[in-house]
């Protein structure tokens, strides 16, 4: 079982009584994970600055997800030879570098190119965070991985927000400032972190794939696909649908991404306990295909309430879907995460591109449809596989936290 001490506590090893380097990473954590946001609400300004298509700014989510899905293959591959200090200072450096250069491009290309090779650095990053977190904490895990997921749930609220603050001035400002924190963050882990021990045994780059030979982790990385299809319709096409100013489409997402955060943390774990993993999953699933409808046919203000309101389905699937994928199969959970996020990271890369190009061959509302669809069809696969996804799913402990930017169990 995990911990028994109140994370909360505020003596020894409480989650407010951590060592500097535990602070300096998960700091640097809120960060990376604002990246992903970040340019939500400065897409219409990204696109005039540039002169570009809706189309082709949308290609900052597909070049940054489509690094990020290869380099799952990647990460475990490198930390175990390096160490975690070491993948975790070549991450922030990458994403120093490369959101500093985006804050110079002039063209889209150029754009999308440096969001390449910041997609590889935050995915070194994020990767590695968690484990990093939870080694260097004081009093066990469950503080720590609260920690962490304060952080996810910060940096995915926040991001929009100071995306939007930012880039009401200048579209590039928000690169410059992601560039200027991470720096700071890069300082403070050469400072506080001490390199932690290698583990014993080396990752392969195939590792993560032979571990997708399990039916279950399969099941549970193709449902996901589908799923993040229509999550990711919402963050990077919904924007242009909404056509606000940064301020107001940044207080959308935050809105959002506050949603998301409370309903991964807080109300998931006791919707899991109620009525179980797969019936939460497969509801939640059907709500959101029915919500993306009414945010593609609705007014203005339906699209605003149905775009935030998504945050809740979103923070629930999440949930659910990282425990399902990291206790199905007997694969480590580190090579079982790489695996599953490398086959669901590829549908965030593809929406972004997608849903633009089905605009210009139909309208509005299609690329909607299209994620109602993709939505519905996680939630099939789910039922029809529903018994290999079954397998121990109750008796896993409750979700107290995550890796790689999802969940992960504390024990």
């Amino acid at each position: 079982m995990g911990d028994t001490k109140d994370p909360f506590d505020a003596g020894a090893g409480g989650i407010l009584r951590q060592p500097r380097a535990v602070w300096a990473t998960a700091g640097a954590s809120v960060v990376a994970f604002m990246g992903i946001g970040l340019v939500d609400p400065i897409l219409p300004s990204i696109a005039s600055g540039l002169d570009a298509t809706a189309g082709q700014v949308s290609l900052l989510f597909t070049s940054y997800f489509l690094i990020t899905a290869i380099a799952m293959l990647v990460t475990g591959f490198v930390s175990s030879r390096i160490g975690g200090r070491r993948t975790l200072l070549l991450g922030l450096a990458l994403v120093v570098v490369f959101a500093a250069l985006s804050g110079t491009s002039n063209s889209v290309g150029e754009l999308v190119g440096f969001r390449a090779g910041w997609g590889l650095g935050n995915a070194l990053f994020v990767s590695t965070a968690l484990a990093v977190i939870v080694g260097a904490a004081a009093g066990g895990s469950a503080a720590a991985i609260l920690l962490y997921e304060s952080a996810l749930g910060l940096g995915m609220a926040c991001g929009p927000l100071v995306g939007a603050l930012l880039g009401d001035a200048s579209w590039r400002y928000p690169f410059f400032g992601t560039a200027f924190l991470m720096a700071i963050g890069f300082l403070c882990i050469t400072a506080f972190l001490k390199e932690q021990p290698k583990p014993a045994r080396k990752t392969s780059l195939l590792d993560p794939i032979k571990a997708l030979g399990h039916g279950g982790l399969a099941s549970a990385a193709v449902s996901a696909f589908f799923y993040n299809y229509t999550f990711f319709t919402v963050l990077a096409f919904t924007p242009f649908v909404l056509d606000m100013t940064p301020y107001r489409s940044g207080a959308v997402f935050f809105a959002w991404g506050v949603l998301l955060a409370v309903f991964s943390v807080i109300v998931a774990p006791r919707m899991q306990e109620r009525f179980g993993s797969l019936k939460v999953l497969g509801g939640s699933l059907v709500l959101l295909a029915v919500d993306v409808l009414v945010l593609g046919y609705g007014g203005h203000t339906a699209a605003i309430v149905c775009t935030i309101l998504s945050g809740a389905f979103i923070g629930v699937n999440n949930t659910v879907y990282t425990e399902l994928a990291l206790g199905v199969s007997d694969a480590p959970r580190p090579v079982a995460s790489a695996g599953y996020n490398f086959v669901r990271w590829f549908a965030a890369a593809a929406a972004p591109y997608f849903a633009p190009k089905i605009e210009e061959w139909s309208d509005i509302h299609i690329p909607f449809v299209v994620a109602a669809v993709t939505a519905v069809l996680g939630a099939l696969v789910v039922v029809v596989r529903r018994k290999a996804l079954a397998h121990d799913a109750e008796e896993l402990e409750p979700v107290h936290g995550t890796e790689d930017g999802v969940t992960v169990f504390a024990n």
